[in-house]
């Protein structure tokens, strides 16, 4: 098995190696902006890496999710799509809807005597994985995010840890965690020094097989906190989200608000410092939750709403005290 995976791993890296080519030769890249937290133009769309991935793994090791590899396929496709040619706003919407849906049946959750809960499945599930697109701004933080995700889901499905093992089929998990490691390989690095970016294609890839992963240990379980394991990112994007919609901003429009874009932008954090911030944060408290909290819902939920206000409330005294930086910013480029 350990030689499948090795065999594995070098197709990735070759597979990135080779869309770097084509990226290159097609001219898909990213160029800076004022909203920008990177100065250079720097090849997009290195995250397809994971949509390859789960092919890759369907290849090794069978087809018993190919509902979820087309819904993968569907969403980072037309990811991909917008990330070379802008796609308007409903197109992509409707294309996460139906592959969440496909998700969803693969999951076996599409019943009609629950088709309230479903619809509220659908909207939630399609808002977390556009706020892991919104998280991805600066180098390294989603291939370390997606890492402390995968991490803590390893752990569960390989072991008797929280009475629960074999969720969903390990090999996913594993190839995943190799196609990030490739992907950091290139993207893991301070400003200015990255091969790649993630692209939509890669940010909204991951996010629909990290929901995919966590959806399927709360069908296992019946437990939905475990959706714990996206915390950090839910804190930050849906306060930088209220934040926005109180100044009365277009939320389709780019923007430096978030917490972890004024620690890289306005704190001149490094962006390897930031990104490991929040991929330590939120593995810690992934950790806890699985070896010290004790493993019944009460206790889950205690802890789940412990640790969101505190979260919260960091994040509401950090902005309170540096986002002015980001208006005196916002200023310069008025004068």
């Amino acid at each position: 098995m350990s030689l499948t995976y090795a065999i594995i791993a070098v197709i990735l890296f070759a597979a990135e190696l080779i869309y770097f080519r084509i990226a290159d030769k097609f001219n898909i890249i990213d160029k800076p902006n004022e909203r920008s937290s990177h100065s250079t133009i720097v090849l997009r769309g290195g995250g397809i890496i994971f949509l390859i991935g789960a092919w890759i793994w369907g290849a090794f090791f069978g087809m018993q999710y190919l509902w979820f590899l087309l819904a993968v396929t569907i969403v980072a496709g037309v990811s991909f799509v917008d990330d070379i040619h802008s796609l308007p706003d409903s197109v992509r919407l409707v294309c996460q809807f139906v592959a969440m849906a496909l998700m969803f049946y693969q999951l076996d959750m599409l019943h009609a005597d629950l088709w309230w809960a479903v619809i509220l499945a659908l909207i939630v599930c399609v808002g977390a994985s556009n706020i892991i697109n919104f998280m991805d701004g600066i180098n390294g933080i989603t291939g370390g995010y997606a890492m402390a995700s995968l991490i803590p889901l390893y752990l569960i499905n390989c072991s008797s840890v929280q009475g629960l093992q074999g969720f969903v089929d390990n090999s996913l998990i594993i190839t995943m965690m190799l196609a990030d490691i490739v992907f950091c390989f290139f993207n893991f690095r301070e400003k200015g020094k990255a091969k790649c970016f993630a692209g939509d294609v890669g940010s909204v890839g991951v996010a629909y097989i990290l929901l995919f992963m966590i959806g399927s240990l709360i069908m296992a379980t019946g437990d939905i906190t475990y959706l714990i394991f996206l915390l950090v990112y839910g804190v930050d994007g849906c306060l930088t989200i209220v934040h926005r919609i109180m100044l009365h901003e277009n939320l389709g429009q780019a923007h430096r608000k978030h917490a972890y874009q004024l620690m890289a932008n306005e704190l001149g954090m490094s962006h390897i410092t930031v990104s490991l911030l929040y991929t330590c944060l939120q593995l810690a408290i992934s950790l806890v939750f699985i070896y010290l909290v004790p493993n019944t819902v009460m206790a889950h939920w205690i802890y789940l709403v412990c640790v969101l206000v505190v979260l919260s409330l960091a994040y509401l005294l950090f902005k309170m005290k540096y986002y002015h930086l980001h208006e005196e910013y916002l200023a310069s480029l008025k004068s």
